[in-house]
Parts: structure tokens; C-alpha cells; sequence
């Protein structure tokens, strides 16, 4: 009992010293998957899903904010070199998950054809572990998983410049990002 009240105690010091409620979910999803032989299990998996041309099934997939991320902390987090390498959720989670939404999707073929997106880009402060904002984008046809990461470094610019709000950038990227596309010369 002991140990583990120390345990406690670490956590919650390190807590006080600037690791983010995000980083403590991912910590929690981590143990989760390792408690559990290695395969993390996502919570609240969609069924009966399809894709809209290149946009998700706004019902299954609406977009996520990650709420450690908001237009005051953008400095900190999002516009901070290395940021997402902090939040990204591990394969052991991604590869099982990106699998079940194919199924839910409907979606047929090789995994490899598809990237497993999160819809709210880390980069824009979208949740990095909720099926809510992850879904298999395919890479073919255009515009696709490419196009899409080209629109979230555009809009992630954008913010981290000042030129545009966050706000105006997760919207912009969970309602039709390929109405950006023609910003971008495309």
C-alpha cells in the first residue's frame, strides 16, 4: 500500500509541474493497453459509418478538441516545436482502432490504403484518442489523406502566425477542409 501511495504522490507532483491533462489520458490509455496484453480497446467505436466523398460521417466522426489546447495556450502546446510527438497515441492503439472503424466504415482492401486521421488535426488541437475524431481517410482518390495533411501545415501556419484564430481553423478543417484546398493553389 505504501508504494503505491508513493506512486500517487509522483504523479501528482508531476501533474503540478506541467504535464497536461492529455498527457496524463495518454498515460492512462497506455496502462489500459498494457493491462490488457498489449491491444487497447477504444471506447465508443461508431458502426455504420460511410464516407462523404473526402469528409467523414459527420454522425460517427465529428471532430474532437483536445480541451488542453485553446487560443491561450496555443504558445505551449500546438505552436510548440515537438508538441504532437507528446499527445499521439501509440500504435498499439491506433492499428487495432484504425481496423475496427474500417469495419465500421465498410470499408474494403488493404489498411495501407488508408491513413487512420484524426479529423481536428493534433496540430489544430484535435483530440488524439477519441474514435469521435479518428477515421480511416483514404489516400486515393484526391483529394485525399495527402491533400488533407497540406490544408492542416497550411492551417496550422496560419495559427501559430496569428493570421487566423484556432477556432477558425478547427472550423474550417471539421466542417470541409477541401474548401481550403484553392488557398493552397489546388
Amino acid at each position: 500500500m505504501r508504494l503505491f501511495r508513493g506512486r500517487s504522490q509522483k504523479v501528482a507532483s508531476r501533474t503540478r509541474r506541467g504535464v497536461t491533462p492529455a498527457q496524463v489520458a495518454l498515460a492512462a490509455v497506455l496502462l489500459a493497453g498494457a493491462a490488457g496484453g498489449g491491444q487497447v480497446a477504444a471506447a465508443g467505436v461508431p458502426s455504420h459509418c460511410g464516407l462523404h466523398s473526402a469528409l467523414p460521417d459527420a454522425a460517427c466522426t465529428p471532430g474532437l478538441r483536445n480541451t488542453a489546447v485553446t487560443q491561450t495556450t496555443i504558445q505551449s502546446t500546438i505552436c510548440k516545436p515537438g508538441f504532437t510527438r507528446t499527445i499521439r497515441p501509440p500504435v498499439n492503439y491506433t492499428d487495432h482502432l484504425k481496423l475496427q472503424l474500417m469495419v465500421s466504415y465498410g470499408l474494403k482492401g488493404q489498411p495501407s490504403a488508408y491513413e487512420l486521421d484524426h479529423f481536428i488535426a493534433l496540430e489544430l488541437g484535435g483530440n488524439p484518442t477519441s474514435p469521435a475524431n479518428l477515421w480511416p481517410e483514404p489516400y486515393l482518390p484526391t483529394p485525399g489523406a495527402h491533400q488533407k495533411d497540406k490544408v492542416e501545415n497550411y492551417l496550422h501556419a496560419q495559427v501559430c502566425s496569428g493570421a487566423m484564430s484556432l477556432a477558425e481553423a478547427q472550423r474550417l478543417i471539421s466542417t470541409d477542409w477541401t474548401a481550403v484546398l484553392p488557398q493552397l493553389g489546388h
